[in-house]
């Protein structure tokens, strides 16, 4: 490719073309779109690198997309894309995947970031250190939900009916069920000892993607006990976010809820159910492989400036057991009030 040119995406006409770009391009996800740079800016106040790719002819032959994190506890870095399963770098050619990459070392080397990761799934391979810990627990749908409910086994049929006998109801909608899904996604964010996000991240998702984005949530006697948020790109339905109230488990609301999504994602033409990461043969991952989801391979790659060892930002880092701990002993409203200003920070 003669006369690559990168540039730095600004203007509503490069926008434009980033996005005919992204849609049309086999390898992109749906955080590729310049609409949750929009949704990250207004949320989180992170300064964003959109770089772009263009051929001597003016044709876009890939994009990368990074968001620039910086707090004094975990350091400067840039990440394609935080809060986010997938993002990364896709190109058309070897060559712009090599210019985009100068680009993002460039990036980093001005802001004095300790390193760069980009989120992958497939397709493109890079030239730096990877990580390939996670992945992402799919499941492909029938036409029908009730031909799913046949594949799964008896035990895990009755546990999705229990709901139903206990008294519980579901509802699906939109912004209207913001306040309920947060009331038992803050809950469950105290309980793991994780900085819960703000619930204006949720909204602006729902605003910006008003058909795209849902909200599921299982009730009893109009307490909300499990809630679930959805987000549908292409063929393949999303749940992003996932909780119940571990006070009720014993009823196994959270059953109820994934059944409840895998039906309405049938119902609504998705071919795939991607039931979110997980780390090889962890609990989630278990719980996950229960539905029949099977293990897709995600890679994370590293740009680090130092030569350092791979960065370890995960609740799994001794160095941040302590803290989890104290925070799962805090009182609810607290964790609610101060865990937004730590969340965003955590990509």
């Amino acid at each position: 490719m003669n006369q690559a040119t990168v540039i730095k995406v600004e203007t509503p006409i490069e926008e434009t073309a980033w996005d005919r770009y992204v849609s049309e391009h086999p390898l992109s996800s749906a955080y590729h779109q310049m609409a949750w740079r929009k949704v990250i800016v207004t949320c989180f106040g992170h300064r964003t690198f959109y770089y772009m790719v263009r051929d001597a002819g003016g044709d876009v032959r890939g994009v990368l997309p990074l968001v620039f994190l910086a707090s004094r506890i975990l350091g400067r870095f840039l990440v394609s894309i935080p809060y986010f399963n997938y993002g990364g770098l896709i190109a058309d050619t070897p060559e712009a995947a090599t210019v985009l990459l100068n680009a993002a070392e460039g990036c980093a080397r001005q802001l004095q970031a300790a390193h760069i990761e980009l989120r992958h799934v497939a397709g493109t391979e890079l030239p730096w250190p990877k990580k390939d810990h996670k992945v992402s627990m799919r499941l492909d749908l029938p036409q029908r939900f009730d031909d799913l409910m046949k594949s799964f086994t008896p035990k895990l049929r009755s546990q999705v009916r229990r709901g139903e006998k206990e008294g519980m109801i579901v509802r699906t909608g939109g912004i209207e069920l913001l306040d309920d899904f947060y009331e038992v996604f803050s809950r469950n964010m105290r309980d793991l000892g994780t900085p819960v996000y703000g619930k204006n991240f949720f909204g602006e998702i729902l605003r910006t993607f008003p058909k795209e984005a849902r909200l599921c949530c299982v009730y009893l006697q109009e307490q909300v006990l499990a809630g679930g948020f959805l987000y549908g790109f292409r063929h393949t339905l999303e749940i992003p976010w996932a909780s119940s109230d571990r006070r009720f488990g014993r009823m196994a609301p959270n059953m109820m809820l994934y059944g409840a999504v895998l039906k309405y994602a049938c119902e609504q033409g998705y071919r795939i159910f991607d039931f979110g990461r997980s780390s090889k043969e962890s609990g989630t991952y278990r719980f996950k492989e229960q539905w029949g989801a099977k293990p897709v391979q995600l890679h994370w790659y590293y740009w680090l400036q130092n030569g350092d060892r791979l960065p370890e930002l995960n609740p799994q880092n001794p160095k941040y057991r302590l803290a989890i701990e104290v925070w799962k002993r805090m009182p609810l409203g607290l964790t609610t009030r101060i865990g937004p200003y730590l969340a965003k920070y955590l990509p």
